[in-house]
């Protein structure tokens, strides 16, 4: 019965990492926008009065990662990089854990650069931390391992 009831539980969503290229990069606050689709083809056959529908591309969301404002540049270097032009696409990998800090499955993302970076606003009567917050952009996703 502890098999069956392992196959219910639920997940928590505060248990995650990010690696980029394979290394651990820091903690992230929030990741947010891992989904695809696909297109929907229309088309009409012949004389046909129904409209026919088929699966076409898959797309994949941008992926936004929120972390707090560190003295670490690596991920600014990067960002930087690209403005300059450079073809500077890495892999990530989004690692869902379990309690235990065990790795349960993960998001492999493909041919992704950073498409936007923005700093938190800054206000002379707040005491919060200063978050950056990065949109990457991919070309494609899987799911590896099982839950």
């Amino acid at each position: 019965m502890a098999q069956r009831r392992k196959e219910l539980d639920h997940f928590v969503g505060f248990n995650f990492r990010v690696e980029i290229d394979g290394v651990t990069a820091g903690a992230f606050k929030s990741v947010d926008g891992i989904e695809s689709s696909i297109e929907v083809i229309e088309f009409q056959d012949g004389d046909d009065l129904v409209l026919r529908k088929r699966p076409g591309r898959a797309k994949y969301g941008d992926i936004t990662l929120k972390k707090g404002y560190v003295s670490n540049t690596q991920l600014e270097d990067w960002w930087m990089r690209i403005q300059k032009g450079q073809d500077a696409r890495k892999s990530l990998s989004i690692v869902y854990q379990d309690l235990k800090g065990e790795d349960i499955f993960r998001w492999n993302l493909y041919d992704a650069f950073i498409s936007k970076w923005k700093m938190s606003s800054l206000d002379g009567k707040s005491n919060e931390i200063s978050t950056e917050e990065i949109t990457i952009t991919i070309e494609r996703m899987e799911r590896v391992g099982s839950a």
